[in-house]
């Protein structure tokens, strides 16, 4: 774990409330070395709905270092009191009404907030970056930690990258420099490949922090605990007793404003390549030999190691996708893809995908793993359903009933817990059987509301700890998986679609690929 925490004795709540007794001796929420952090693309919609709301919503838990400075960097022209002015209208509309900005919290965060209008293709203001983060640590202590996140479409990432360089802030003399990368990270393998070429060559791997908010979701950090601190789970959790993994990410929204975007990338890209394979790797992975990052994400690339990526010819055997139509969602009549802004009247592009993959190993040899995610399904769902093999022999309960097989469902959202099915008798003398739940919830479980992820991934950057971020050779191995599908399915007009309505379960393919498809 990383070293810069210290050991809480009696630790208070941001708000000033009374510590918990159970939380003495752990150590503390705050982040105690201090450090700069630079937002490129801090106009754009990623920082004031995401991460602007994440960073004061740490400073407001008393999360942040006491020496923090915040630096936004874009194309937008500000003065440093107009880009603090924009803040606090972006926080006073994105922040719940009890995290307002307000008071003299706002102010101590206001006055550590900078802004410098820049071109991304002028080192120039790089160079005034650099002036502007040396002052930061004379006047904030920031220490010479630079945390730079790249918000920007990542078409720029390379330009950034190059001129970061070019003033001299690929490293610090007096601390640490660690960049932040949002998705996608390529559009394909070549150009993942290319990107990374621009990164590595001025970043080393351990500075380099590619960011899925997937990862940073509570239930999602969770399938290591429930795999590796309950030994009911992990004797079982193989092709002996697992007879198929269903990973589902479903949104009831259609493409809203992004269609210009979505349009040359496709469920496939946009969910499948990053979200939901790294969801299988999780929950696939052998149990690594520590805690370490390193120790985690080697295990999870040798999941994605053990994926054979499928042949051109067996695409369509192997996958489905589909695009939807004018339907209803919750009883509106919403329009279909081809209607939606900016798309192509005529659009190829997929708005759901599902895969059939299996992991040649000997834990999952045989057992297949169904990923699907796609747009205006009946709701918004994203969960893991492990479902086990029948049993061997029937000897009790009535004929007429159906003994179904045991489930284990990860909610990663819109409710996060963990759900169990499990076969029992129903009450009275004859032996009926029935399907029960068993249902945990974070919420009501724990008394606590689970942060966003990204203040948890944001605070595991400034820790340090790559643990939750992916590394390269694993963004690759991704990439190489799906590359035949997204070959085959950008060179094949399908005529079918639109191929299923708004608010159905989405294709008839994805049924034939899989027909016990759990319902969204």
């Amino acid at each position: 774990m990383p070293d810069d925490t210290a050991t809480a004795q009696a630790p208070a709540s941001g708000d000033g409330a009374a510590a918990n007794p159970l939380r003495a001796g752990l150590p503390e929420d705050r982040i105690t070395t201090p450090c700069s952090i630079v937002f490129f693309g801090a106009s754009g919609d990623l920082f004031k709905r995401m991460l602007l709301p994440a960073i004061y919503s740490m400073h407001l838990g008393g999360r942040l270092p006491a020496d923090f400075a915040l630096v936004g960097f874009a194309r937008t022209a500000y003065s440093d009191d107009q880009f603090r002015d924009y803040c606090r209208k972006q926080l006073e509309q994105f922040m719940p009404d009890d995290s307002k900005p307000q008071g003299p919290v706002w102010d101590d965060f206001a006055r550590r907030i900078s802004y410098i209008t820049a071109d991304f293709n002028d080192t120039r203001h790089f160079v005034a970056l650099k002036d502007r983060l040396e002052q930061n640590d004379r006047d904030f202590g920031t220490g010479g930690n630079h945390l730079f996140y790249l918000s920007t479409p990542p078409s720029v990432f390379p330009e950034i990258i190059k001129h970061l360089k070019n003033a001299g802030l690929e490293k610090s003399e007096q601390g640490w420099t660690r960049i932040v990368v949002e998705k996608p990270f390529g559009t394909d393998l070549a150009s993942a490949r290319k990107l990374q070429q621009a990164i590595e060559a001025v970043f080393p791997e351990n500075e380099i922090y590619r960011i899925d908010h997937y990862l940073g979701k509570e239930p999602v950090q969770d399938i290591i605990a429930l795999r590796f601190a309950n030994t009911i789970f992990e004797p079982i959790w193989n092709r002996n007793y697992v007879q198929n993994v269903q990973i589902t990410s479903a949104e009831s929204l259609g493409v809203e404003e992004r269609g210009g975007y979505y349009d040359h990338a496709g469920a496939l890209r946009d969910m499948i390549q990053n979200h939901v394979i790294n969801l299988l790797a999780l929950v696939a992975m052998e149990a690594p030999i520590s805690s370490d990052a390193d120790d985690i994400r080697g295990e999870k690339y040798k999941v994605l190691s053990a994926i054979q990526p499928p042949t051109h010819a067996d695409v369509f055997s192997m996958s489905a996708r589909g695009q939807y139509g004018p339907g209803m969602i919750d009883g509106r009549p919403v329009k279909g893809y081809r209607q939606e802004q900016d798309v192509a009247p005529d659009s190829n592009t997929e708005t759901f995908a599902a895969l059939r993959l299996y992991v040649e190993n000997w834990r999952w040899a045989g057992v297949p793993f169904f990923l699907r995610s796609g747009k205006r399904l009946p709701r918004k769902l994203a969960e893991i359903a492990v479902t086990f093999k029948p049993i061997p022999h029937r000897f009790y309960g009535e004929s007429t009933d159906q003994i179904e097989p045991n489930v284990l469902v990860i909610k990663i959202e819109p409710d996060e817990g963990i759900s169990m099915r499990f076969e029992a008798k129903v009450p009275g003398p004859a032996e009926h059987i029935r399907s029960v739940f068993m249902d945990f919830s974070y919420g009501s479980g724990f008394g606590v509301v689970s942060p966003p992820a990204y203040e948890r991934l944001i605070g595991d950057a400034m820790l340090g700890d790559q643990t939750l971020f992916t590394r390269w050779d694993a963004v690759e191995r991704a990439w190489e998986i799906v590359t035949p599908i997204l070959e085959v399915w950008q060179n094949t007009k399908d005529f079918s679609f639109p191929n299923y309505a708004a608010g159905s379960q989405g294709p008839d393919g994805a049924k034939k690929l899989f027909p016990d498809w759990r319902h969204v």
